[in-house]
C-alpha cells in the first residue's frame, strides 16, 4: 500500500488553493485530479469575477470568506504577477425595485462594504448605454485571469514539494484509525494511505462522500445541477463596467461582464440539468435578449452569439432558499482526517484562498 501524508481530491481553483496552503504548513501534499489537467470543470467555466461580498446573508461562510478572500486574492495577483482589472460593478434597479436596491445598499453596508447610490442620470453618466431607475456602484469588484491564478497556485504547491497525479479519480476509501485509505481507479490504479484527505473535488465530491466507508449517515448534502449558459456580444462592448440586476434566489442574475481582451459577454442564466452538459443552448438566445433589453433597450438584433457553459454544484434544488457553504472537518465527517467540502459554487474563486487557510488552520 501506497502512503502520503495529505491528499487533496480535485484540482480546481479550491483543490489547487487547498494544496498550496497544506503544503505552506509544511505538509507533504498529493493532488488527485480524475482529468488530465487542472481546472477543468467548474474552475474554468464561470465569470472570472472578483466579487467584493455583497450579497451573502450575514454570518455565513459564504460572507466571511468571500470578504476575506477578495483581499488575499488582490494582494496575491499583485505578489505573482497575475493579470487583474478593477473593473469595478453597477448592481441597478428596474422601476419597482428601488426598495430592494435600498435594502441590499444597508446589508453590504453591514458587511463593511460600502457602495455609492446612484440615480438613474448618475449611472448614465458613467455608463451611457445604462437604462435603470437607480443604482449601486461596488469599487472592490473587479476580473482575473483565472487560467494563471491556477498555475501559480499549483507552482506554489510544487515549489513546496507538492505533487500532482492526474488520470487518478477516487473510487473508494473507508476510514481508519490513523486516517484514510483512498481506492484509486485509472491507469495506475492503488490503495494509498494518508493521515489526512480533503474532499475539494467540487462537482464529484458528493460521489467521493458516498463511496469513504465510515462516513456519517446524512452528512452528505443533496447535489442539484445547475447549468449557466453564456452567450458572446460581437461589435463593440456596450459597457466598461460590470453590470448586474438585483440577484435572484438561485443566482446573481444575468449579468454582463468583460474579460481581460475586454470581450463582452452575458450570463450565466439558470437551467436545472439531470447531468453534467456544457453544451450551450442556443434556443435561450431570445431570453437573454430580453433579460438584456431590460437594461440595455438598445442592443441591436442579431448581436448574441453562444460562448460557452458552466456547471453549478449546488447543494439546494429549485425553488428552495440558497444554502452556505459546506466545510466538514473530521469531527462532522466522521472520519479521522476526512475534510469535506460541498456546494462550493460562486463566490467560490473568490473565496478560495481564504477557504483553504479556513481549513488548514483547523488541521494539525
Amino acid at each position: 500500500m501506497e502512503t502520503a501524508d495529505c491528499v487533496v481530491i480535485g484540482a480546481g481553483i479550491v483543490g489547487l488553493a487547498m494544496a498550496r496552503a497544506m503544503a505552506r504548513k509544511g505538509r507533504e501534499v498529493l493532488i488527485l485530479e480524475s482529468e488530465d489537467a487542472f481546472g477543468t470543470a467548474t474552475s474554468s467555466r464561470n465569470s472570472e469575477v472578483i466579487h467584493a461580498g455583497i450579497f451573502y446573508t450575514h454570518g455565513s461562510l459564504k460572507e466571511r470568506l468571500c470578504i476575506e478572500g477578495r483581499d488575499k486574492l488582490y494582494a496575491f495577483c499583485d505578489a505573482y504577477g497575475i493579470t487583474y482589472k478593477r473593473t469595478t460593478k453597477i448592481v441597478y434597479a428596474e422601476d419597482g425595485q428601488i426598495d430592494g436596491l435600498k435594502a441590499l445598499q444597508k446589508h453590504a453596508a453591514n458587511s463593511g462594504v460600502h457602495m455609492t447610490w446612484m440615480t438613474s442620470a448618475d449611472a448614465k453618466r458613467i455608463e451611457p448605454n445604462l437604462h435603470c431607475a437607480a443604482a449601486l456602484h461596488s469599487p472592490l469588484t473587479g476580473i482575473l485571469d483565472s487560467h494563471a491564478f491556477m498555475l501559480a497556485l499549483l507552482g506554489e504547491a510544487e515549489e513546496k514539494g507538492g505533487a500532482i497525479a492526474y488520470n487518478t479519480p477516487v473510487i473508494g476509501g473507508r476510514g481508519r484509525e490513523d486516517g484514510v485509505e483512498i481506492d484509486t481507479g485509472g491507469s495506475s490504479a492503488m490503495t494509498l494511505h494518508a493521515r489526512t484527505v480533503i474532499n475539494c473535488a467540487g462537482l464529484g465530491a458528493q460521489a467521493i462522500g458516498r463511496v469513504i466507508a465510515g462516513v456519517k449517515p446524512g452528512t452528505v448534502p443533496p447535489q442539484h445541477y445547475a447549468k449557466g449558459n453564456y452567450f458572446y456580444l460581437s461589435g463593440k462592448p456596450p459597457f466598461t463596467r460590470l453590470i448586474y440586476p438585483l440577484p435572484g434566489k438561485a443566482s446573481l442574475g444575468l449579468h454582463y461582464t468583460l474579460d481581460l481582451a475586454g470581450q463582452g459577454r452575458f450570463g450565466p442564466d439558470i437551467q436545472w440539468v439531470d447531468k453534467i452538459d456544457y453544451h450551450v443552448d442556443e434556443s435561450r438566445e431570445p431570453l437573454f435578449a430580453a433579460e438584456i433589453r431590460k437594461y440595455w433597450p438598445e442592443m441591436p438584433d442579431g448581436v448574441l452569439r453562444p460562448g460557452y457553459a458552466g456547471i453549478r454544484p449546488k447543494i439546494q434544488g429549485p425553488g428552495e432558499p440558497s444554502k452556505d457553504f459546506v466545510i466538514q472537518m473530521p469531527e462532522d465527517t466522521g472520519v479521522n482526517g476526512f475534510v469535506a467540502l460541498y456546494g462550493i459554487e460562486s463566490p467560490g474563486l473568490t473565496s478560495s484562498l481564504a477557504i483553504a487557510d479556513y481549513v488548514a488552520d483547523r488541521l494539525p
